[in-house]
């Protein structure tokens, strides 16, 4: 590195440009190689920068939004989930409904691919530069109920629930609430009414939700109406694919994925 190159990467360095800095040298021999105008080589010294800090940035939602695994749309096997619309999940993929803070409900079975897609639309939010945050109905139910005791709920909902333009509760119905968890998951709902967007997973049809809300028909109601409002439900048919490769393999017989749920 000759004196020129220390003192352009000290002023990469002050002016916060890490990829110029790490792109500069090869460019420079390619660019007096090709004989390349000034501007075009400051030009392409730019693009650089932003294209890495596009994928610094998405690296970063990404590990934020604290998915358990990445799954992407190409990777969703629309033959096997019966009933899913493929034009209506492209549509989605587009995240208008994040701009226009609508909810997407997934609604079937266990193992039909309901938390595929609601990854994948997240995932695909995170690379669009979206704040998302992925949890689990019971993960996010211990963490309100322990801020709540805690006498830290304002806190713990603003920077949990409020701070994120997609949350993604995934596993409604698996597991009942009693009387003050479902009032905390209400909160949540109101939260992001008209203000933020919501993907949410759920095996109940939405008439069987107030056995999941501390059979509270009047809270239940209260918390669809919200709920589903601006929402795009995207029902999904079909037996469970985990069981159907452990079918398959002749682990399980006989099993129904209405069963399974």
């Amino acid at each position: 590195m000759n004196l020129q190159h220390e003192r352009i990467a000290h002023l990469c360095e002050a002016l916060k440009l890490p990829f110029v800095a790490q792109g500069y040298g090869a460019a420079a021999q390619q660019a007096a190689k090709d004989e390349m105008a000034y501007s075009d080589f400051l030009e392409g010294l730019l693009r650089e920068e932003m294209a890495g800090r596009t994928v610094r940035k998405q690296s970063m939602m990404t590990r934020i939004a604290g998915f358990p695994a990445i799954k992407t749309l190409d990777q969703f096997n629309y033959a096997f989930a019966k009933g899913v619309k493929r034009s209506q999940i492209e549509e989605l993929a587009g995240l208008g409904f994040i701009e226009r803070n609508e909810n997407v409900v997934l609604v079937g079975p266990s193992g039909v691919g309901k938390t595929h897609l609601a990854m994948a639309l997240g995932y695909k939010a995170t690379q669009a530069g979206i704040k998302t945050r992925f949890m689990t109905a019971a993960d996010l139910l211990l963490t309100l109920s322990t801020a709540h005791a805690q006498n830290n709920l304002k806190t713990v909902m603003h920077r949990a629930i409020k701070a994120y333009r997609l949350l993604i509760i995934d596993e409604i119905g698996y597991l009942p609430m009693n009387r003050e968890q479902a009032n905390l998951f209400f909160q949540v709902i109101a939260a992001l009414y008209e203000k933020g967007s919501l993907i949410v997973t759920s095996n109940l049809p939405f008439g069987q939700w107030d056995a999941t809300f501390a059979q509270d028909a009047t809270l239940t109601a209260a918390l669809l109406d919200r709920l589903l409002h601006h929402a795009h439900i995207v029902p999904i048919a079909g037996e469970s694919y985990r069981l159907k490769h452990q079918r398959q393999a002749g682990i399980v017989q006989g099993v129904r994925a209405d069963k399974a749920a």
